[in-house]
């Protein structure tokens, strides 16, 4: 029995193959930042695989989305660590 739908990995690269034209229009220097919003979506296709979602954007930008949060949540705790850092070099010595 033959497949009606196209697996989700496969799916995925059609809709990632759609962005092209916009990828072309982007500025050089935004087309890294585009690529890794994609490789995010690769990243994340398992789960994308189970949420069968009619709108494969819809994984796409979740995907980034929670790639950028975890990149937020980094960056987050190496300020406190760095302000942590600073105050025990500004102590006053005893």
């Amino acid at each position: 029995m033959g497949r009606t739908l196209p697996s989700f990995r496969i799916a995925l690269d059609q809709e990632i193959n759609s962005w092209t034209d916009f990828r072309r229009g982007l500025r050089i220097e935004d087309r890294e930042y585009f690529d890794n919003i994609m490789r995010y979506a690769r990243i994340h296709s398992d789960a994308g695989s189970l949420a069968a979602r009619m709108l494969l954007s819809e994984n796409v930008f979740l995907s980034a989305l929670i790639e950028q949060d975890k990149k937020i949540s980094e960056l987050t705790v190496e300020i406190e660590r760095l302000k942590k850092n600073q105050k025990k070099l500004n102590l006053p010595k005893n």
